[in-house]
């Protein structure tokens, strides 16, 4: 008994080339589309989780600090932790409270001005985020003497031990209290952002207008119960967020939002801060620009497989539908033939939805394998689950709907009808699919506005949120249909013209294969689109990945501004401020190394960045892609140092460890002495590396005698520093007192030495600036140097004025315009051009500039923060020729051509410095997995694309080959050859084959142009700065489409021996039906 179903299966068996090649279509649609989606969702919150685990603590944190006392503390404590444990509910959280008291002045400076001072503090958890040394930590004494706990720093910055015991007089209260050192401990991590703030823990010590050491750490009872006298309490929580679902980012930021209200509502002296509200909004719309950047390949991809499936049922179709005709002419109404076609795609498309969402995990398994990727340490392990089963049977009834449309379409025609057709070309005008072509290129055009517009596929909602914009995320795909289909029409041109060039020579196959594809240009037209979006998408991913590997490179160099950006504190106790140069220069690696001063510049209400380094090792330190400038890195720093003032120094010979200077002051009214008692020199001191400092030489003695002061140089290296020598004393900068009732006076250097040996100084020239109440001095001959300042006219006043600044340059200074390098907004908003003078404030200081130079975007520099570049040997030369000390360096830009110096500076946290590698830098953006996930998306769309492309290529030839077995046979009886009739076949081949190489290639470098450069985007899913550069390596794209062609023309080499085999005499009894 024979139903629909034994019918259906006869006919699937019937036709297994067909039915294989689309089951192959959907079972590749299916696998490649599922994993696509599993593969965005899974990336997205690797991404969020990655993004939450490494996130600082200063910006996952809340901080809450307010005014306590003994009493008040407990319920404020009870209260805000019950704040923080309701607003995170579920999300783990370190709570930690810390406590510092009022000042103590330290045993012998009770009874100074200025004492040295100390602090008692307690902090909850200390004990977790440090380890003791010596003793043991502090117990609980209410009464009696204090138990407290000193870090290592302090403990030998006041020369204490276990054990050790001393009293302290509070500064408020004039109360003594006992103390005895219980421990000694180290904190783990003393740069860590837990910390932040708080210098006295981390460095033992802090000096401000008072020097102030410790802190004297006791437990929390006996702080509360002794020293909680209107202090600050400082309470900070931590959450850990790695278990935090992306989609409760969002509601999670909106709480955290509102704590800060909440903890503030009942106290107006406190205050609350979290940077966590808007990490987590940014992380949220990372994550959806993301997911919604990976969609541009899955749609891509989809449009493929769609078309793919369309032109496989469309062979499958007409090479039915004479049998569907003698069908319905036996009474076989549309219906049943529909219903017989949708059954039969059932069968394909079932077995696929069933089998993808498990083909899909070890797929994505291979692609996390690649070694770019395993790189980045994401793992993709994802198993299927009911939304991955739904989206395999939607892609599958999709398929299975576009492989029965042509059949059901081709069920309503009679015998007759098809009969008639056959004779005819398939053929339509180029007006009549115009319409279809004009929709797409404005549909396209469109979308891809909007990306360049709005920068992402995501736009603002009706809500105020973010949503993924669908026109803008099938911009690319509509691009390469629009593209594809408007290269069509090329076709038909082509065809023509092959046919007239060939049908003049003497060859039977080029003649014969032009003419037939000039005959039926049609015909070939599904193959050729299909090969042409492939070839496209494969190099727009190509593309893509090239463009994104660069702009990681751009953005790191960008941000590093220096193979090694070194910043840290002036002077500290391991590295002092000549230091840190003469350190960093011999580190493993290094080959050049300037200090850059950091500063900014007042441009109305924004404040742009201020950089100064050494301009002459410009080229080889400073990162600057070469779009961004007009000229060279290497023209700009010359222009840069062109105006550099050729001052003097006293070269300070030999490496010497003290420089001693002798001097004399002697006043025309001695009586008046008190009032001149505080003058202190300060020599500007220069390294080898172009680092100066003024170094305090010690107090002047205004008696009229000879006084030696000295300057520490070893001291000013540090613990661990090294100086850069040879060293130079640029000038000398000193404050004189303005006095209501003052004397002139004479300043004499008789001496200077460098380890007791003289130094030889040349002509010094004297320089004022200042309020104007001190008249200019004047150097007259004698000894090294002999300064002769005028009495200040400050009779006129009631009190004392300010002091005037006098600064000692050695030779006659000149003060040129600054020359600086400016980025293209200061340009436009200050209305500054290359050549023409200007003012600048720099630091608050108008100075006279001359732009050498405008760029788009300065390395070392934030995004879209507008800069200044200037010479820093210039800059400092005119701080001292205006009688100002010299910028100081705040951080250090180091050329090395390996990881050797980042490495040891990893070595030593104890020099107290932030280190920007731009190895580790690169390497970090590219392993980013919410940045580097359109990578993965595009792998497996472009293997897949490829596959689709081959799979129906070969469908294609091999049904054209077997319709056309007669016609070869017959050329055969004819007497052609098989080697003509083969050359036939790889004429029409051929044709497919370079016409859609060559406008696959044009069209992918059309839609790259204008899409590309849009979807990369930084981790945070904002603009890339600098911007993006296309990168099409015509290398790959040249290997890629020759083994796409050595492929196909593989598939049509085999299709010729299955010709081959075919007997002469058993294809001649082959009827036409």
């Amino acid at each position: 008994m024979r139903g629909r179903t034994p019918l259906v299966l006869r006919r699937a068996v019937s036709e297994p080339l067909l039915l294989v090649a689309a089951f192959g279509s959907i079972l590749l649609a299916t696998t490649a589309l599922v994993a696509l989606t599993m593969y965005a969702v899974t990336v997205a919150e690797v991404g969020v989780r990655r993004a939450m685990e490494t996130a600082p603590l200063e910006t996952v944190s809340a901080r809450f600090t307010a005014p306590v006392d003994a009493t008040s503390f407990p319920a404020l404590d009870r209260n805000v932790r019950a704040e923080y444990a309701e607003t995170y509910g579920d999300i783990p959280a370190e709570i930690s409270v810390g406590i510092r008291s009022d000042s103590f002045a330290l045993p012998g400076q009770e009874t100074l001005e200025q004492p040295e001072l100390t602090r008692f503090a307690s902090y909850e958890g200390l004990e977790q985020h440090s380890r003791l040394i010596g003793g043991a930590w502090p117990q609980n004494r209410p009464t009696g003497r204090v138990e407290v706990a000193l870090s290592q720093p302090a403990a030998q910055a006041l020369d204490l031990s276990v054990g050790n015991e001393f009293r302290i007089v509070g500064r408020l209260d004039d109360k003594p209290v006992d103390v005895r050192v219980a421990g000694i401990f180290q904190l783990t991590d003393q740069n860590s952002e837990r910390w932040s703030g708080d210098d006295l823990l981390r460095r033992g010590s802090a000096i401000g207008n008072y020097t102030t050491y410790g802190p004297l750490v006791v437990p929390r009872e006996t702080f509360v119960a002794r020293f909680a006298t209107n202090v600050t309490a400082s309470w900070l929580a931590v959450p850990d967020l790695r278990d935090l679902p992306r989609e409760e980012l969002r509601p999670f930021a909106a709480a955290v939002a509102g704590l800060g209200d909440r903890l503030k509502a009942e106290c107006s002296a406190c205050t609350a801060s979290s940077r966590l509200p808007d990490m987590l909004g940014q992380l949220d719309q990372a994550a959806l620009v993301a997911r919604s950047t990976m969609l541009v390949p899955v749609l891509q991809l989809l449009l493929l497989a769609a078309y793919a499936l369309m032109l496989t049922a469309r062979l499958l179709a007409d090479h039915r539908r004479m049998e569907v005709a003698l069908l319905r002419s036996r009474g076989a109404g549309s219906v049943r033939l529909g219903l017989l076609a949708g059954a039969e795609s059932l069968l394909v498309a079932v077995p696929c939805a069933i089998v993808a969402p498990f083909l899909a995990p070890p797929l994505l398994q291979l692609v996390s394998s690649l070694p770019w990727f395993r790189a980045s340490g994401v793992r993709l392990t994802p198993t299927p689950d009911a939304t991955t089963f739904l989206i395999s049977a939607g892609v599958a009834v999709a398929c299975a709907v576009l492989l029965a449309l042509p059949a059901v379409r081709g069920a309503r025609r009679t015998y007759v009808e098809e009969q008639s057709s056959r004779g005819r070309g398939e053929k339509q005008g180029l007006i009549q699919r115009a319409g279809g072509d004009l929709v797409l290129l404005v549909l396209a055009a469109l979308a891809v506005w909007q990306l360049q517009h709005y920068g992402a596929p995501v736009t603002s909602t009706s809500g105020g949120g973010l949503g993924i914009d669908p026109l803008i995320v099938m911009g690319p795909a509509l691009a390469l249909l629009c593209g594809g289909m408007l290269g069509l029409r090329l076709v038909p041109i082509v065809a023509k013209v092959a046919e007239r060039l060939t049908s003049r020579r003497r060859s039977l196959a080029p003649a014969l294969g032009a003419w037939q594809v000039s005959r039926r240009p049609l015909r070939y037209s599904g193959p050729v689109l299909l090969l042409t979006m492939a070839i496209a998408i494969g190099v727009v991913s190509i593309a893509t990945a090239a463009t994104w590997r660069n702009s990681q490179l751009d953005q790191a160099n960008h941000i590093a501004s220096a193979d090694l950006r070194v910043a840290g504190p002036a002077a500290g106790p391991e590295l002092g401020v000549l230091g840190r140069g003469g350190t960093y220069a011999k580190l493993p690696g290094v080959t050049a190394a300037s200090p850059v001063y950091r500063g900014t510049v007042e441009l109305g209400a924004v404040d742009a960045a201020f950089l100064a380094l050494d301009a002459t090792k410009l080229d080889r330190l400073m990162l600057l892609r070469q779009d961004l400038a007009a000229d060279p890195v290497a023209t700009i720093g010359r222009d840069l140092a062109g105006e550099r003032p050729e001052l003097p120094a006293v070269e300070i010979p030999g490496t010497p460890k003290t420089l001693t200077m002798t001097t004399r002051v002697r006043l025309a009214q001695p009586e008046l002495a008190d009032s001149y008692r505080n003058m202190v020199p300060r020599l500007v001191l220069r390294d080898a590396l172009g680092a100066r400092y003024e170094a305090r030489a010690g107090v002047l003695v205004p008696d009229g005698a000879d006084h030696v002061v000295t300057v520490d140089l070893a001291g000013m290296a540090g613990q661990a520093g090294s100086l850069a020598y040879p060293l130079s004393l640029t000038g000398v900068l000193l404050d004189v007192p303005v006095p209501r009732a003052g004397s002139p006076f004479t300043l004499g250097v008789t001496g200077l030495l460098a380890d007791g040996q003289p130094i030889t100084a040349p002509e010094w020239t004297a320089l004022i600036r200042g309020d104007g109440q001190l008249p200019p001095p004047e150097a007259v001959p004698g000894g090294l140097l002999t300064l002769q300042v005028p009495r200040a006219k400050a009779e006129r006043y009631a009190t004392d004025q300010g002091s005037g600044y006098v600064a000692v340059v050695p030779g006659v200074p000149d003060t040129p315009l600054l020359p600086v390098v400016v980025t293209a907004d200061i340009a436009a908003s200050a209305k500054l051009a290359v050549g023409r003078a200007s003012q600048l404030s720099i630091d608050g200081q108008e100075t006279a500039v001359m732009p050498v130079g405008i760029v788009t975007a300065m390395p070392g520099t934030a995004g879209d923060t507008p800069a200044v570049l200037a010479d820093l040997e210039t800059l400092q030369a005119r701080d001292l020729t205006t009688a100002r000390a010299p910028h100081p360096a705040t951080e250090w830009w180091l050329a090395t051509p390996d990881e050797r110096a980042a490495t040891e500076l990893a070595k030593h946290p104890e020099w107290d410095q932030t280190v920007v590698d731009r190895t580790a830098l690169a390497r970090e953006l590219r392993d980013d997995p919410l940045a580097s996930g359109l990578q993965g998306a595009l792998i497996l769309g472009f293997a897949a694309a490829l596959v689709f492309a081959v799979l129906g290529f070969m469908v294609n030839a091999a049904v054209a080959a077997r319709e056309r077995m007669t016609e070869f046979v017959l050329l055969r009886a004819l007497g052609v050859s098989f080697r003509q009739v083969f050359g036939l076949l790889a004429v029409e081949q051929a044709f497919i084959i370079g016409l859609s190489l060559l406008g696959g290639t044009v069209l992918a470098a059309i839609v790259a142009t204008l899409v590309v450069p849009h979807i990369v985007l930084t981790g945070q899913a904002t603009s890339v700065t600098p911007g993006v550069l296309l990168d099409i390596p015509w290398g790959a794209t040249i290997a890629l489409l020759a083994a796409v062609a050595l492929v196909l023309f593989a598939v049509v080499g085999g299709l010729a021996r299955t010709l081959r085999r075919q007997g002469l005499g058993r294809a001649l009894r082959i009827g036409e039906d």
